[in-house]
């Protein structure tokens, strides 16, 4: 039976102020969620929906995201493994110069300039960052990420994930841990001393012990996190409790004479894994990339100013718009007004199927970011009216074991006006502050609004010879 076979019956949309009024006189009536498409874009929508490559690319494209098979293949320095030229530094997001950097890049950038030993002061390090002489490049394009400013300098270590599925490999640095970090624009003595410890300390260690263990499947260790409670962005305590139990013997066995000072780092940082998850999202993703018509998005990274997309189909075209202020809870005496825009590589989580569009796996996470259980789970479902797939290995209990939404489709952006859901730390957006809060953020229009265009451009026209 249908609503045409019974009796009269109102089915509204939009606003549900008619809805309500139709209620209080005993009408049957049935409420759509609509929501009009993203201004602007009904003609480069129609020509991109028209493209006969369309659904056989996002096919194959979503297909090579969800069955990529991350593995933690090691950990390696940066000098070793990425093909720079001398004196480059790795950032987050889009491509940014030093004049456009905001507060938390500048002081990442300067914590690096000390570490890596290019100046020897605050001052000298800005000076020198000022007149160019460190290159400056987006993580993304080196098959890389970063959290936050997202900073990778020659010297440090990186978690090395490689894609056993489809051969691809991915980096990101070792976590510092939360507060007062480079990652977040600190650059203080601790923070120094703390990069000195891990560079001759733990990234040795860790590389000694993945030498031992051998490969360690990720894919699975995600899977069995988010049946835990993680949502693999902002809360990652079980999938590093994980980790920590399949490296504690092999640590203990490769550096004995640090393995209680390395062990009780990573127990004492709930977000160790974070960084090794997004070599793995990006990994994945990266699985997606370069395939002709495909409308899916690949990544999702800010710099602090910037928020910028890549879509597959675009090859490795950034896509802008003005990095928003995260909503969300603040330490201490912060508050927004401490907050620098969003900023970070972080959100190739969510590009991935993780972070804000599986947060109904985790509903601890709402003591983090803010808002209620509820918030997360409607957050989730909302997801899925924008991807093309749920993934089959990474699965919510909490919504039946359904697929967390995979592989966000700049189309459906576009149709519906739903824009990704992400949640993120929040950075002072003075330099040397370091972490203020955490909440959630939505990305500017335009950066998918822009896509479409040129994907609409891209769409070869039948007419022409």
């Amino acid at each position: 039976m249908t609503l045409l076979d019974g009796p009269p019956h109102v089915i509204t949309a939009g606003a549900g102020l008619l809805a309500d009024a139709l209620r209080e006189r005993a009408a049957a009536v049935t409420g759509v969620s609509w929501r009009p498409p993203l201004a602007g874009t009904a003609d480069a929508l129609a020509r991109v929906l028209a493209d006969p490559r369309r659904q056989a690319a996002n096919d194959l494209a979503v297909r090579r995201l969800v069955s990529a098979r991350p593995e933690l293949a090691g950990v390696r320095r940066a000098s070793e493994v990425l093909r720079t030229a001398e004196r480059t530094f790795l950032h987050a997001g889009p491509p940014i110069t030093w004049e456009r950097a905001s507060g938390p890049m500048r002081g990442a950038l300067i914590g690096a300039m000390l570490f890596e030993g290019y100046a020897d002061d605050e001052r000298e390090a800005a000076a020198r960052l000022a007149a160019g002489e460190v290159r400056l490049e987006p993580c993304h394009q080196h098959a890389a990420v970063g959290p936050m400013a997202g900073v990778v300098s020659p010297s440090m270590w990186l978690f090395e994930v490689r894609d056993t599925e489809h051969g691809g490999t991915a980096y990101c640095s070792l976590n510092e841990g939360l507060g007062k970090v480079l990652r977040y624009g600190a650059y203080g003595p601790e923070v120094l001393d703390r990069l000195r410890w891990m560079d001759g300390v733990l990234g040795p260690a860790l590389s000694a012990a993945i030498g031992l263990t051998g490969p360690l499947d990720l894919r699975s260790l995600i899977a069995q996190a988010l049946q835990m409670g993680d949502e693999l962005h902002n809360r990652n305590r079980a999938a590093t409790s994980l980790l920590l139990r399949e490296l504690a013997p092999a640590i203990s066995d490769a550096a004995p004479g640090h393995a209680s000072e390395v062990l009780r780092f990573i127990a004492g940082n709930d977000h160790f894994f974070l960084n090794a998850g997004m070599a793995a999202a990006k990994v994945s993703t990266d699985a997606a990339r370069d395939v002709p018509g495909s409308t899916l998005v690949v990544a999702m990274a800010r710099n602090g100013t910037d928020f910028g997309v890549q879509v597959s189909g675009l090859g490795g075209r950034w896509f802008t718009g003005p990095a928003g202020v995260p909503d969300g809870l603040y330490l201490g005496a912060y508050g927004p007004g401490d907050a620098n825009p969003d900023i970070g590589d972080s959100t190739i989580t969510e590009t991935s199927g993780l972070g804000g569009f599986a947060m109904a796996a985790a509903p601890a996470i709402v003591r983090f970011v803010g808002g209620e259980v509820a918030d997360a789970v409607a957050a989730t479902r909302s997801m899925y009216e924008i991807t093309l797939a749920e993934h089959p290995a990474y699965q919510i209990p909490g919504l039946g074991f359904r697929g967390t939404p995979t592989g966000i489709d700049v189309t459906l952006v576009a149709r519906t006006g739903l824009l990704p859901v992400v949640n993120t730390g929040i950075a002072g957006r003075i330099a040397g502050t370091g972490q203020v809060g955490a909440g959630l953020v939505s990305p500017p229009a335009e950066a998918f609004t822009a896509a479409l265009r040129a994907l609409s451009d891209a769409v070869a026209d039948p007419f022409e010879v």
